[in-house]
């Protein structure tokens, strides 16, 4: 039979969609429902004359979608892709019960390439869901390297394709559960999954055996197999010293690298292990005969119950610290090799995680994590400055993962490998050579500049001390952004202000002269203190966050800008106030500041007298309050990322409302220039942070409507130049009046693809 692409309503696509119907009967010779759908994807395929034919099975109670059969990807991928309802392109239109046609696949925003399927070349992509009423079974994909192959007759039949597949494969499940029903059971044909589809926290690709934590809520500490009987209690006393020292030598070293927010993150380690309740009672019952590692075991477990009980949540918090404290203990015990860096070589797999979770296991060189639930932008961004790569995935995702596993990471596509092949390893291998070389590469200039010479200045974002370094080595221009709260979030309470001041006043050194904007505490959101017991909030995003925290707390606030500006004495420092809402909140709080500078000058305590007070813009209330607000800051940096979400009313974090998030949005555009121009019209320093500022399509917009000075991430920096010195300012600022005028997204969108802006 020969197939006439775009002749859907001719004799040609009737025959292919009753060839298709005709494959039901094939279902009768085939030993599974594996076998049907490969027969079933190579018609298409022949037919649809598309390189790439691939069928997806959706499972409802895992709410995931797998990769079943596919003619042209590699036959390896088969059962081992798997994709969460929603997820990519394929994903989505499951999701959404629509069919998504997509010229360039792989330049749309939604499409998430799966290394080692061999899938990158391919350019045009076609999904429609297979489903059944409202049910979902599945996806039928079709792809070509062509760009622009297939068209809207292609998209009709192959919805009328699905519609045939979707009874068969109903039909076929039944079968196949009555013939299980009848026959001895035996093992799935299906292989386990390979590869498993999560939410990207923090990039980079980490590969390790897979270490499970589960938080003390449940699980108890097990006696392992092999230790021998025959200890005694000077066994007990020499690994009790040798596990003291251990953790010493950890907290010093901590303390090194991390010295900002890794405070005594061991210490209750060391005061459990110094308690003569805990130690102590370990070696009376080893003294009354029980054999020391039973006896060790069983007081682990008698805490773990204790404080899993508590109705304190510090206590319960304490139940991961007991077990890597019995761990350890058991291990060097048994006289095992257990030294410093005891997660080498591992990828934690967690049901949660607090952020000194995450410091005290990088701290013991874990080299990446998978936690279960949301992404939450503390642990997100210590995970980013720690360059450690960060997973997040679904519970019934958690379960798939066992203390076995080799495991490899994608932490910029959420991309988990179980097992991975050599062909997955090998590929990965090469991007992170190409990612080395790119980071590792200088900036090609100390000053960036556009193509047509226009100076732009390109500042860090500051999270750790430790991303001074990496600062310094991109040739930022200065801090435009520390984030004052890690020190505090990560602490079992609130730092003092001499604390601070030696953080602060570490960042003011380091920077040796160049300007350092200081962001007040910004808590509240996902970002809580767990010391700090404040009422619980129905919307902590709307609740009490960031300088509304701070004016209600001002001995804290006091104490902080205090250490700021003690810590600016002969520097080059700002202080920035988040989420201002009003000229009134800016003014308390700067007043605030005047009586900070009062309290100094009357203990005859050194200062900036010069520092700079200015707001985060980040509300629709300061927008339209802008103008009164430049009269009376002295600059203003415009926070993009919590802009978004309150003037789109769009939290990012859901997946349900999450495309809704675009920085390229009308209001958002037209926003950022309202900004701009008040800035310059009171003669007004304005930048701009969050994500905006690292993506490069928006590069120009951004220079076109005056922003001359962005604060990113360091990483970042060498991309996001190489941008800004390909743009030519006139074409630029010509794109920019474009977008301004649109009222649509789509008309934006179109003006982004269609009109370029580089020299």
């Amino acid at each position: 039979m020969v197939f006439y692409r775009g002749f859907f309503m001719g004799k040609a696509n009737v025959n292919l969609i009753c060839d298709i119907a005709e494959l039901s009967s094939l279902f009768e010779k085939s030993s599974s429902l594996d076998d049907f759908l490969q027969s079933a994807v190579s018609v298409v395929a022949w037919h649809m004359q598309a390189a790439v034919c691939s069928i997806y099975i959706y499972d409802d109670k895992e709410r995931m979608l797998t990769l079943r059969a596919t003619q042209g990807l590699s036959p390896s991928a088969v059962g081992k892709v798997q994709l969460r309802l929603g997820q990519g392109l394929t994903g989505l239109a499951l999701k959404e019960l629509r069919a998504i046609r997509e010229g360039r696949g792989g330049l749309s925003p939604k499409f998430q390439p799966v290394p080692g399927i061999n899938e990158e070349k391919y350019q045009a992509f076609l999904a429609v869901p297979i489903r059944r009423g409202l049910t979902r079974v599945g996806v039928l994909t079709v792809q070509d390297v062509q760009p622009d192959y297939f068209d809207e007759k292609d998209e009709q039949a192959l919805k009328a394709i699905a519609a045939q597949l979707a009874t068969v494969i109903e039909n076929a499940n039944l079968l196949l559960t009555l013939h299980r029903q009848e026959e001895p059971a035996k093992p799935s044909g299906l292989p386990a999954p390979k590869m498993i589809k999560g939410r990207p926290a923090s990039g980079g690709v980490a590969q390790g055996r897979a270490a499970v934590i589960i938080s003390g809520r449940g699980g108890s500490f097990q006696l392992p197999d092999g230790i021998s009987r025959n200890l005694t209690v000077q066994d007990f006393d020499r690994a009790l010293q040798q596990t003291e020292q251990q953790l010493k030598d950890l907290q010093r070293r901590a303390d090194e690298e991390l010295s900002d927010v890794a405070q005594l993150i061991f210490s209750a380690h060391l005061l459990i292990l110094a308690d003569d309740e805990f130690s102590g009672e370990i070696r009376r019952r080893i003294e009354a005969g029980t054999p020391p590692a039973e006896a060790l075991v069983t007081l682990v477990n008698r805490y773990i119950e204790i404080f899993s009980a508590s109705s304190n949540l510090r206590l319960q918090e304490k139940v991961h610290d007991l077990k890597d404290l019995g761990h350890r203990l058991l291990e060097n015990l048994a006289g095992g090799d257990r030294k410093l860096g005891d997660y080498s070589g591992q990828i934690i797999v967690a049901d949660m995680l607090l952020p000194s979770d995450i410091l005290k296991l990088a701290t013991e060189n874990a080299e990446g994590f998978i936690v279960q639930g949301g992404v939450t932008s503390h642990n997100a961004i210590i995970c980013r400055s720690l360059q450690k790569p960060m997973v997040m995935i679904d519970p019934q995702q958690l379960e798939l993962l066992c203390t076995t596993c080799e495991l490899l990471i994608d932490g910029d596509q959420g991309a988990i490998y179980i097992e991975p092949s050599e062909e997955v390893l090998k590929e990965y291998a090469e991007n992170r050579r190409a990612a080395a070389e790119l980071e590792n590469a200088p900036p090609v200039k100390a000053e960036t500049r556009t193509a047509d010479g226009t100076r732009i200045q390109l500042f860090a974002n500051i999270n750790l001390l430790s991303d001074l370094k990496l600062a310094l080595s991109f040739r930022t221009e200065g801090v435009g952004l520390y984030r004052s709260e890690f020190p505090f979030i990560i602490r079992n309470a609130f730092p003092s202000e001499e604390e601070q001041y030696q953080v602060y006043s570490r960042i003011v050194e380091t920077m040796g002269g160049r300007e350092v904007t200081f962001r007040t505490l910004d808590i509240g959101g996902d970002k809580v203190l767990s010391y700090q017991n404040e009422a619980e909030e129905a919307n902590p995003f709307l609740g009490l966050r960031a300088i509304r925290f701070s004016l209600l707390h001002k001995d804290i606030f006091s104490e902080q800008l205090r250490a700021f500006l003690r810590a600016g004495s002969g520097g080059n420092t700002r202080i920035m106030f988040p989420l201002i809402a009003s000229l009134d909140e800016f003014i308390e709080a700067r007043d605030v500041v005047y009586d900070c500078m009062k309290e100094l000058d009357a203990r005859g305590v050194p200062y900036n007298r010069n520092t700079r007070i200015g707001i985060m813009v980040e509300l629709p209330s300061a927008v339209e309050l802008i103008e009164d607000l430049a009269r009376e800051v002295d600059f203003m940096s415009i926070g993009t990322n919590d802009l978004i979400q309150y003037m789109l009313a769009v939290d990012r974090t859901n997946e349900m409302v999450s495309k809704l998030y675009l920085s390229h949005h009308p209001a958002i555009l037209r926003a950022i220039e309202r900004v701009v121009s008040a800035a310059n019209s009171y003669r007004k320093d304005v930048s701009i942070c969050g994500d905006i500022a690292m993506d490069p399509k928006m590069i120009p917009f951004l220079l076109g409507v005056g922003i001359t000075k962005l604060s990113l991430s360091p990483r970042r920096v060498y991309e996001i130049q190489r941008t800004i010195e390909q743009v030519s300012m006139e074409k630029a600022v010509y794109t920019a009046r474009r977008m301004l005028t649109a009222s649509r997204i789509s008309e934006v969108e179109d003006i982004i693809k269609t009109h370029k802006v580089v020299s």
